[in-house]
């Protein structure tokens, strides 16, 4: 079953629990780190089933949705009410070759942006938390509405890594 824009929001902010979005995220990339700590690349490149992502195409894809973020941030700040393309993020995996990224290297790229928007939004004066863009698929995002939506999305992420690598059952 294919799920609707507004499922998909409900989904990932259920992930948040009452957390505060800014520490997670800030959070993220070393936690990250800790799980894939002493594993090896192949390990990392191992899928868990056809058509379903290994850790290092997770790593990867992290990376390009806070490129992602970053950049709609950016473009709802200097253009309030702008137009947010949506983007097919599997297209992107097989398009970029996903399962061909260092894991090591997407884990590094993802911490360098993801330090690039934290210290972006500790600068933002209050009435730009709620400039809004206009999703292609979701419609209208504040810009705290993206901080709590990639918080959400890092901890189903995060869930997702933790059983990809936790030690196996004989």
């Amino acid at each position: 079953m294919i799920e609707t824009p507004q499922q998909y929001i409900l989904r990932i902010l259920s992930n948040l629990e009452g957390r505060d979005p800014l520490k997670v995220q800030a959070a993220t990339p070393a936690k990250l780190e800790r799980l894939i700590q002493g594993k090896t690349a192949a390990r990392l490149r191992k899928r868990p089933a056809p058509g379903k992502w290994s850790v290092g195409e997770i790593l990867a894809h992290l990376a390009d949705t806070e490129l992602v973020c970053g950049w709609r941030m950016r473009q709802t700040l200097g253009a309030p009410g702008t137009l947010l393309q949506a983007y097919d993020q599997d297209s992107w995996a097989a398009a970029c070759h996903y399962d061909r990224h260092e894991p090591a290297k997407s884990l590094e790229t993802f911490r360098a942006l993801r330090e690039a928007n934290l210290a972006l939004l500790k600068v933002l004066a209050p009435d730009q938390w709620k400039l809004y863009g206009i999703h292609a698929e979701r419609g209208p995002e504040t810009i705290e509405h993206v901080v709590r939506m990639v918080a959400g999305h890092d901890l189903n992420h995060i869930k997702q890594v933790e059983l990809l690598i936790a030690p196996r059952k004989p």
